[in-house]
Order: structure tokens, then C-alpha cells, then sequence
């Protein structure tokens, strides 16, 4: 037994936490910190994905925003890019086509920060994905299921905000068509375009100082206290987990955060920055010179906004031509129905998902084990249908490119794609609710069950096959290790 008097020495990590403590009283908090379990399952990774990816966007945004400048002001351009010489543009497209030639890594930087909002957004998609099919939603989590729609909403106007700040062709298109869309929202669309835009499009001098604020100011900001807020609730509440051997809804089997499950965060946030900046080196992600500066009077350049944003624009392709007229008033114009109506319905969907499942279940209770998808074939295949529904109408985003690739006829995609949405999600709820069911019912996981071909020894001294009810082919099952899960 040691103690102060016998002159030992404590490792630094006491002597600090003692530092701590004496001061703010922290060392039980810590403590507890330390302590804290996380799952091992890899699903959960999931989430840590958009927090790195939020962390990189953070970083590479500070970078670009000492370079670029917020003006739809004009100049003439006199950099590296020889095509754009003497040509007049934009400052705003200026400082972006400068940011990629003539800022020391300013093309690393903007690529990576590109490519890190495309799987920002994707790990939430991916991430709120495992939280429904395995019921992670429910009570007492439905709270921060809320909060998960919130930022992939606040994630997808981020997105959008970001790729139209360079004033490019296809930046000023993306906003053409939000223009459009605002102005479609019954009774208060004009009033409510005309506030953001500061007038009639393309709008004031003062909406790309208005667009660079919020996207690097407020919707940051928002983003960053929703993510502070679920990672509080979550270790406020546990982290729920699958069942299992010693699993139990009072109690959490897992890592540690000090010092495993710390070194593989930190592990998986390197990889996760690596791989970004490797696709933000290697991979060309919206080269805005090629595409120009935009010009009101130029229509299309063939490009496509990003993936998180091909679903509504494959609705407003879909919508037939439909206006609702009350008393010589367009109450509801054509792009009120994709653009507005559409994602209305799905994000009320996904916002009232948690009330509707307890509605109907009448389950009040507190789950802190969770499901496997086939253990609720229903939830899950009411998931596979929606989901499926909204990946058509994702996919009709891509028509034009489909007819300049493939060469079907625009049209003829458009009367596959309406049918195809009607037909596939049917299809896909019953297909996906009859495995779950058949699943459940043999307790089968084809992906982790044993296979291979047992060899034996015949009666000529050879080898065989054995046949799969062969004592040996059995005895090889029961000995195999169990895969990964």
C-alpha cells in the first residue's frame, strides 16, 4: 500500500485528473465517463460516421472561407484558368474558380469539403435506416429520432446552400428551380420568394450574403448543438443493443470508453478524414469552371445537383402537368406537388413515425433491447415499401441522363417511373414482409451460416464428398466459428 507520504510516483493521468478534481470536482464524472459502454456491433459505427463527416466539413469550411467571397458583385478574371481570362464573372464565382487554382491546396480543400457533405448526408440516411428497421425509435429514444429527421433536414438545406454559392451554371439552375418551388407555396409563396430572394429572381445584391451566412453561420451552428443534444441524450439514456447472450434492458455490453472503444473511434476517425481527403484529391467533384459562370438566359448545361437532392427533382420531373385553379387563382401550381408536397409527406412521415407505431401497437413501454428486422416483419416491410418508393422517384431524378446514356425516350421513362412507383413498394412490401416472416420462423441467417464441402476418406482409400446428412458434414457445422456478425 502506497500513499503520499512513502514517496511514490503517480502516473501523469492521476496527477491530472487529481489536478481536475480539486478544482471543478469532476473526478466522478469523469470516472463515469470513462466507464461508459458502447455496443460492439458494427452497425453502430454508423452514426460516428456522420459525426466525422461533420467534423471534416467543419475543418475544410473555416479553410474556404478565408478565400471566398460572398458577392454576385462583377469583376473581370485574371487568374490561372486561360479559358476565363478577361472574361467578366461574378466575385463570388471568381473567388471559387481562384480557391481551386491559386490557393495553395484550395482545390483539396473544396473537393474534400464536397465529398464529405455527400456522406454527411448519406451516413444519416444509412444511419437513420438501422434505427428503423431495428425499432430504435421507440420509447424513451423517440425523442432523439426527432432530432435524427431535424438534421437530415437541416443537412440537406445545408448541401443545398453550399452548391449554390459559387454562382456557377449549375448552382444558378438549383436555385431557378427553389425559386420556383418557393413561389408554388399556396398564399404566401410570392410574398415568402420575394422576402428570401430580395426581389424577383435571380434577387438583390444581398441574397449571396444572405445564402453565405446561413450556410456558414447559422445552419453550422444549428447542426452542431442537434448533434451535442442526441450524443447527450444517448449517454444520458444508454445505448440501446440487440439481444444476446447477458444482454438485458437494464444493462449495456460492450466496449469501454476508456481505453478501447476511445483508440477505435479515434482509428475510425482517421479513416474516415483519409478516406475524404483521398476522394477530394483524387476524385473531381463539381468543377465549376467547366460548367461557367451563370448567365439568367442560359437553360442547361447537363449536369446534376447532388445525390440528396435527386429525389425531388425526380418528383417534379414525375408530376403531370396538374395546376388547381379556385376562383381564376392558382391555388396549387404544377411544382407545388413535387417540390412541396412530396418531401412534405415524407418528412411528416418520418416525424410521426415513432406516435403512429405506438398509436397502433398501443406499446408504451421502454425498450432498450432492440429488434432485428424480421423479429417486426410489418415495420420492416412497410420500411422496404417507403424506402423503395422514394428510391424510384430518386432514380427518375437521372431521366435526361438516362435518355443522353442509354438513349430510352424521356417520355417512356416518365410512364415507367409513375407506374414503378405504384407497383414496386407493393411489390416490395409483401416480398420483404414473407422473407421476414420465413426468417423468423427457421431463425436462418443465410450471410453467417456455415458452408463448405466436408472430404472423406472411402472405402478405396480416396477421397469423397460427404453428403450434407453425413455425421461428419454435421459434426463440421456444429465445429465451425461462428461468423462475424
Amino acid at each position: 500500500m502506497s500513499d503520499q507520504r512513502s514517496g511514490a510516483r503517480e502516473a501523469p493521468g492521476v496527477d491530472a485528473v487529481r489536478l481536475i478534481d480539486e478544482r471543478l470536482g469532476a473526478a466522478g464524472l469523469l470516472h463515469k465517463a470513462m466507464r461508459y459502454l458502447f455496443p460492439d456491433h458494427w452497425s453502430f459505427l454508423i452514426g460516428e460516421i456522420v459525426l466525422y463527416s461533420f467534423m471534416v466539413l467543419i475543418g475544410t469550411g473555416i479553410y474556404l472561407a478565408l478565400f471566398f467571397d460572398a458577392s454576385t458583385g462583377t469583376t473581370v478574371y485574371h487568374g490561372a484558368f486561360a479559358p476565363l481570362q478577361g472574361q467578366t464573372v461574378s466575385r463570388a464565382f471568381a473567388s471559387t474558380v481562384n480557391i481551386s487554382f491559386n490557393v495553395p491546396a484550395g482545390l483539396l480543400m473544396r473537393q474534400t469539403h464536397h465529398w464529405a457533405a455527400l456522406v454527411f448526408a448519406a451516413a444519416i440516411v444509412v444511419h437513420m435506416m438501422r434505427i428503423f428497421f431495428t425499432g430504435a425509435f421507440r420509447k424513451p429514444r423517440d425523442i432523439n429520432w426527432l432530432i435524427g429527421v431535424t438534421l437530415l433536414t437541416l443537412a440537406l438545406l445545408e448541401g443545398f446552400f453550399g452548391y449554390s454559392l459559387p454562382d456557377d451554371l449549375l448552382s444558378g439552375i438549383g436555385l431557378v428551380i427553389g425559386y420556383g418551388v418557393a413561389l408554388s407555396i399556396p398564399v404566401v409563396g410570392a410574398n415568402l420568394a420575394f422576402l428570401i430572394w430580395g426581389g424577383q429572381f435571380p434577387g438583390s445584391a444581398s441574397f449571396e450574403p444572405r445564402l453565405y451566412i446561413a450556410h456558414v453561420f447559422l445552419l453550422p451552428a444549428a447542426l452542431a448543438l442537434l448533434i451535442t443534444v442526441h450524443l447527450g441524450i444517448i449517454m444520458r439514456q444508454k445505448h440501446s443493443q440487440f439481444r444476446g447472450p447477458g444482454h438485458r434492458e437494464s444493462n449495456v455490453v460492450g466496449t469501454p470508453m476508456w481505453p478501447g472503444y476511445a483508440l477505435r473511434a479515434t482509428g475510425l476517425l482517421f479513416a474516415v478524414a483519409g478516406v475524404l481527403v483521398l476522394l477530394g484529391g483524387l476524385v473531381q467533384i463539381n468543377p465549376v469552371w467547366q460548367y461557367g459562370p451563370f448567365q439568367i438566359w442560359i437553360g442547361t448545361n447537363g449536369a446534376q445537383p447532388d445525390w440528396y437532392l435527386g429525389w425531388l427533382i425526380g418528383a417534379l420531373r414525375l408530376m403531370q402537368p396538374l395546376e388547381i385553379h379556385v376562383l381564376g387563382y392558382t391555388l396549387f401550381p404544377n411544382p407545388f406537388f413535387g417540390g412541396i408536397l412530396f418531401p412534405g409527406i415524407v418528412f411528416t412521415v418520418l416525424y410521426a413515425w415513432p406516435a403512429l407505431e405506438r398509436r397502433v401497437t398501443g406499446d408504451h413501454a421502454r425498450h432498450d433491447l432492440i429488434d432485428r428486422p424480421r423479429d417486426n416483419p410489418v415495420r420492416t416491410a412497410i420500411g422496404a415499401a417507403f424506402f423503395s418508393w422514394v428510391a424510384i422517384i430518386f432514380v427518375a431524378g437521372a431521366a435526361d441522363r438516362i435518355l443522353v446514356s442509354v438513349g430510352i425516350p424521356y417520355v417512356t421513362q416518365l410512364w415507367f417511373f409513375r407506374v414503378a412507383a405504384v407497383l414496386v413498394p407493393a411489390g416490395a412490401f409483401f416480398v420483404t414482409r414473407n422473407i421476414c416472416r420465413e426468417l423468423r420462423r427457421r431463425e436462418t441467417h443465410p450471410l453467417r451460416e456455415w458452408s463448405g464441402t466436408v472430404l472423406r476418406r472411402g472405402a478405396s482409400g480416396g477421397f469423397e464428398t460427404a453428403p450434407a446428412d453425413d455425421p461428419s458434414t454435421e459434426a463440421a457445422r456444429e465445429s465451425a466459428p461462428p461468423r462475424a456478425r
